[in-house]
C-alpha cells in the first residue's frame, strides 16, 4: 500500500513538473536593449536582402512578394550605404597604406606567385616551393628547407 500512495505522489509531482510551465507565464527580466548603431545599418540591411533570396528559392515567397521585398531592401540598404559613405573617414590614405605595409611585412613570398596569405607558411601553398624566411635573432635569411638553426647565429628556428 505504501509503494502505491509514493509511486501516485511521484506521478503527481512529475505531472506538476511538465504542466507548470504551460500555464505559468514565464518572468520577463527589465532590461532595455540598446538599439543597433548605425554603422550596422548596412550589414542589417544587407542581411535581410539574404533572408529574402533565402526564403524565395526555398518558396516561402511568392514572385511578388519577393520583387517588393527585395526593392524595399535594396532601397534601404543603398540609403545605408551612401550615408555610410558621406560620413567623413578619419582614416586617410596614407593609414591605410601603412595598414597595408604592416599586414604584408610577417608574411612569407614565394618567388614564383609572390606574398602568401598565410602568416606561418613554409612552403607555398599554390605551387608548393619552400618559402625562404629569415632568423628572429639577427635577421639572417635562412634558404633550405627544413632548418632547424640559423646558419649564421646558430638559434634555433620556430619552424
Amino acid at each position: 500500500m505504501i509503494a502505491l500512495v509514493l509511486g501516485t505522489v511521484l506521478a503527481l509531482a512529475a505531472l506538476a513538473f511538465v504542466l507548470v510551465p504551460l500555464f505559468v507565464a514565464p518572468r520577463t527580466p527589465d532590461v532595455t536593449v540598446p538599439r543597433q548603431s548605425a554603422p550596422d545599418a548596412p550589414v542589417d540591411a544587407i542581411a535581410a536582402l539574404r533572408e529574402v533570396e533565402f526564403d524565395r528559392e526555398t518558396g516561402k515567397l511568392s514572385d511578388s512578394d519577393y520583387a517588393t521585398l527585395k526593392a524595399e531592401y535594396t532601397r534601404d540598404a543603398l540609403a545605408a550605404l551612401r550615408a555610410r559613405d558621406a560620413a567623413p573617414s578619419s582614416v586617410s590614405d596614407a593609414d591605410v597604406e601603412a595598414m597595408i605595409l604592416a599586414y604584408r611585412a610577417p608574411r612569407r613570398s614565394c618567388a614564383t606567385c609572390g606574398p602568401r596569405p598565410e602568416a606561418d607558411a613554409l612552403y607555398c601553398s599554390t605551387c608548393g616551393r619552400f618559402l625562404a624566411g629569415a632568423c628572429a635573432r639577427c635577421g639572417a635569411s635562412v634558404t633550405e628547407p627544413g632548418a632547424r638553426y640559423c646558419p649564421a647565429c646558430g638559434a634555433t628556428l620556430a619552424a
